[in-house]
């Protein structure tokens, strides 16, 4: 006979213990379905979820330009040396005299290259020293050669030194023998200006080239030209000698129209006629081209000798004559000049050999007022089309026009 009170408590037991798995069960549960990354306390001081690893810090890498027993290096190019994963402590360039070449270091000294140009056909050294992002010490090496080039290439410049000049100037590059890669040498030619301006190359032959405006010049424009040219490679184992800077500032607009029918010739300046003047251009047979010119240069008491464009002074057309006035406005032999001769045809007819003729004081007044580069337009002279190529008659050619004559 089983008593009632001990099955009782064998119950209690056994509900007490299902009671004790089912809590464990859930708490379990609980742990697999709710944690930290949802957004739940810990509410038992576990540890915190673990931090992502740090890279790895790496080793210096240096690149050196020239490489190593390089050859035919060419001197106007700039020596570079370059750190990846660190930066640089030393960079020493040596001539061959042991002389060390300029250079200059990158503000984070992950950079630097040479700041003066090297010799043609001399052998160089480049020692690059640095310290990685591991905290260890590299060195790096390279000897190299210059080229020895087959010739050397010259260049002069149409810039006036710090000058003023007038809104039609162009930038001339004259070269001293003919440049078998153009790109190249447009790439060396370096024009640079205060205020923005479209502008591009033309060339005339392989060893002329002009940098003109699409339109005139801005007036107050500062201009900066250089001819970068030593040490580059102009192709065919040709390289430039030297290079050439200069600088120049554009001045007010002025523009000057003669007019071969009403005689008369009409200076405006900064779009506003200032002077209305009498003139004689050149009589037929003799017409004076049609087109716009550019002021070349500024004389006094020059002599006008026929023979400098083929006739001679003792022909019956010929003739060597001294003026107190002149201004050059094409190679061809056309000028503004002071002519006291002709001052009864002044306004009326046209009796030159292609010259503009104005009295002395009217001569006088316009030399005053342009410079190098202003703007001088002949029309209905009954001449033949200004040449591009006479003088700096480059405004002539429409834009589309130049820019065929570019390299690129």
């Amino acid at each position: 006979m089983v008593k009632r009170g001990a099955s009782t408590r064998r119950e209690r037991a056994f509900v007490r213990r299902g009671a004790a798995l089912f809590l464990a069960a859930g708490l379990l549960l609980a742990g697999c379905t709710a944690g930290p990354s949802e957004g739940g306390a810990s509410s038992g001081g576990g540890s915190k979820p673990s931090e992502a690893a740090k890279p790895e810090p790496k080793p210096i890498a240096l690149t050196l330009t020239p490489k190593h027993k390089q050859k035919n290096v060419a001197p106007g190019e700039p020596v570079t040396v370059k750190a990846d994963n660190g930066t640089l402590t030393s960079v020493t360039l040596v001539n061959p005299d042991g002389k060390k070449v300029k250079g200059k270091l990158s503000a984070d000294k992950t950079k630097w290259s040479s700041a003066e140009p090297l010799g043609y056909g001399k052998q160089y050294k480049l020692t690059a020293r640095g310290v990685g992002e591991d905290g260890e010490k590299t060195v790096e090496r390279s000897t190299f050669t210059t080229v020895q080039p087959k010739g050397q290439i010259s260049v002069t410049m149409s810039v006036p030194e710090g000058q003023t000049v007038g809104v039609g100037m162009p930038i001339s590059f004259q070269f001293s023998a003919p440049v078998p890669n153009r790109k190249a040498a447009e790439r060396a030619l370096k024009i640079t200006t205060s205020k923005k301006t479209e502008g591009g190359f033309h060339w005339f032959n392989d060893s002329w080239v002009v940098w003109r405006p699409k339109k005139y010049w801005e007036p107050g424009t500062k201009v900066r030209v250089k001819a970068a040219i030593y040490g580059k490679n102009l192709g065919d184992g040709m390289y430039g000698m030297s290079d050439v800077s200069s600088s120049m500032k554009i001045g007010r607009k002025l523009v000057a129209v003669a007019d071969g029918k009403t005689h008369r010739l009409v200076v405006y300046i900064d779009g506003k006629a200032v002077k209305n003047m009498p003139q004689a251009m050149g009589k037929p047979g003799h017409n004076t081209p049609e087109g716009t010119y550019t002021v070349m240069s500024e004389h006094t008491n020059y002599t006008m000798d026929s023979s400098t464009y083929g006739v001679p002074v003792d022909a019956a057309e010929g003739y060597r004559t001294t003026v107190e006035i002149a201004v050059r406005l094409s190679n061809s032999g056309i000028f503004y000049h002071s002519a006291p001769w002709s001052v009864w045809a002044q306004g009326n007819t046209n009796v030159s050999h292609g010259c503009i003729n104005l009295s002395t004081e009217n001569a006088r007044w316009l030399m005053d007022q342009t410079k190098p580069g202003d703007i001088f337009i002949v029309r209905n002279s009954d001449g033949p089309k200004l040449e591009p190529t006479d003088g700096w008659s480059f405004w002539q050619m429409s834009w589309k026009e130049w820019q065929k004559g570019s390299a690129d």
